[in-house]
């Protein structure tokens, strides 16, 4: 699924367009997972790619103004394992904050 557009949570002058690989929307909850191939798979989220943490970041602040009334949650999917991991709202907060120091 194509995501485009910027977030109130983002910096004013940055605008995505993507590919969000799973997009599930429930009644209360949204969650949006990216599937990741190309590397092996890091034994905590914490550990992941922090490229991988932003993207998922930002895609979470996009979904979140398009869906304001529903609780967003990331995850990434690792092929190798498979691995599903779930990213804590505490980690894509701070990748959001750490965007905002780098823009």
């Amino acid at each position: 699924m194509a995501i485009a557009g910027s977030a109130k949570a983002l910096p004013p002058s940055l605008k995505i367009s993507g590919r969000i690989d799973r997009l599930v929307v429930l009644a209360d909850r949204v969650l949006v997972a990216d599937f990741k191939t190309n590397r092996p798979s890091p034994a905590r989220i914490e550990d992941a790619d922090p490229d991988y943490l932003r993207q998922m970041a930002i895609y979470a602040a996009v979904l979140a103004d398009v869906f304001p009334n529903h609780a967003i949650e990331a995850a990434l999917v690792w092929t190798d394992g498979p691995k599903l991991m779930p990213i804590p709202e505490i980690l894509l907060a701070q990748s959001l904050a750490d965007l905002g120091r780098t823009s």
